[in-house]
């Protein structure tokens, strides 16, 4: 088990950017990856970004070219660089670590993103 800490997440402008951080508590390298999903109101939590274990990066269709995740890995650390932020990116951020099977067996508690005028 590790603990992930979310943060960086606020109210933005449309077209704006933030940085969202994931400090976890251990080696993030000893997961398979580390995932960024988001959770908008009366919506199902959906996958953002993941960045596997050997650097390989998946991002979803309605993120790409506006998204960016990576990580440090002495910091254990994992990153999501959000451009061009739009209303519909307005959503809590979580990190997650997931594991060889491939489940999700850690997460951060959220963190709110609002991209609003």
């Amino acid at each position: 088990q590790v603990q992930l800490v979310e943060s960086g997440g606020g109210l933005v402008q449309p077209g704006g950017s933030l940085r969202l951080s994931c400090a976890a508590s251990g080696i993030i390298l000893r997961f398979n990856a580390m995932g960024w999903y988001r959770q908008a109101p009366g919506k199902q939590r959906e996958l953002v970004a993941v960045i596997f274990r050997g650097g390989m990066t998946n991002y979803a269709d309605f993120v790409k070219g506006r998204f960016t995740i990576s990580r440090d890995n002495a910091k254990s650390t994992v990153y999501l660089q959000m451009n061009s932020l739009k209303p519909e990116d307005t959503a809590v951020y979580y990190c997650g670590a997931r594991n060889g099977l491939g489940e999700y067996g850690s997460w951060g508690q959220g963190i709110q993103v609002t991209v609003a005028s």
